[in-house]
């Protein structure tokens, strides 16, 4: 049975948004657990295993990831020192950004497809932190959670696409940054676009120079880097959790992006990552 989590059991009378601090235990957890709040959480240090209703993923520091209410989830540490930090904030307050900045519309927690995850560099990371710590010295009500979560929206919507995008391509864009919609490849794409193939490939082209297929794979071949360097699935699994079972093809677009079959780019990177102790 999943366990539903309230933001009325969580948020104290007249706050918006709770900040929690939290180590993560290597145990894998019981079961997903669903919420009736959204929820941002960062990795402030070491990896973390992110289970999901479809699929899991491993996320390191600096990855920061945005939830709706209904994407079940649950976090697992990968060693004895993953932190996260956790927001639960009011869907009042998200409705209510929604509401007066139409631009965040298709991105992070208004994204139509899964939960979208994200990077901060190590600059950025700095920055979120110290607007986390903040945002924990305040009152925690409306202004205290805007002034936290505008900044960080502003700053992450207007990376992801220029202002000449249609609104439904900029959407679709970012929703197949979600695995349940680049696993479905092209077609994937365009269902969440909602709009003939013909049309998306044409518009694509104009405003990106690529096919959805070129687009789509793109993101397949960044999800296939990142889970070679932070997890030891092997690489017919990551292939497969890319949408791409047919080995021979993965490698064929693995190398094209990155110059390296799967296995060397592992062999490379993974050394380099930094295990926690």
């Amino acid at each position: 049975m999943i366990q539903i989590l309230r933001h009325a059991d969580i948020l104290a009378e007249g706050t918006q948004i709770r900040l929690t601090r939290a180590t993560l235990a290597p145990t894998r957890p019981r079961s997903l657990h669903d919420h009736d709040f959204f929820e941002l959480f960062w990795i402030l240090n070491g990896r973390v295993r992110h289970h999901l209703a479809e699929q899991t993923e491993t996320l390191q520091e600096g990855d920061i990831v945005f939830l709706r209410p209904g994407q079940t989830h649950a976090l697992q540490g990968r060693g004895d020192q993953a932190l996260v930090v956790s927001l639960c904030i009011h869907p009042a307050t998200i409705k209510s950004l929604a509401k007066r900045h139409p631009s965040v519309q298709g991105h992070l927690f208004w994204s139509k497809g899964g939960p979208v995850t994200t990077h901060r560099d190590i600059r950025q990371l700095a920055a979120l932190n110290h607007a986390a710590v903040q945002l924990e010295n305040s009152a925690c009500d409306t202004l205290a959670a805007e002034a936290f979560l505008l900044p960080l929206c502003a700053d992450l919507t207007a990376q992801s696409f220029g202002s000449d995008i249609p609104p439904w391509l900029a959407q679709a864009c970012t929703a197949a940054k979600s695995i349940e919609v680049f696993r479905a490849g092209s077609a994937g794409l365009v269902s969440v676009a909602g709009k003939a193939h013909p049309h998306v490939s044409r518009m694509m082209r104009k405003h990106f120079g690529l096919t959805p297929s070129d687009y789509v794979n793109q993101i397949r071949m960044q999800h296939a880097a990142r889970a070679l360097t932070t997890d030891n699935e092997a690489i017919s699994e990551i292939a497969a959790d890319c949408g791409i079972p047919n080995m021979s093809h993965f490698h064929k677009l693995f190398r094209a992006a990155y110059g390296l079959t799967p296995l060397q780019y592992r062999q490379k990177f993974q050394r380099q990552v930094v295990q926690p102790t």
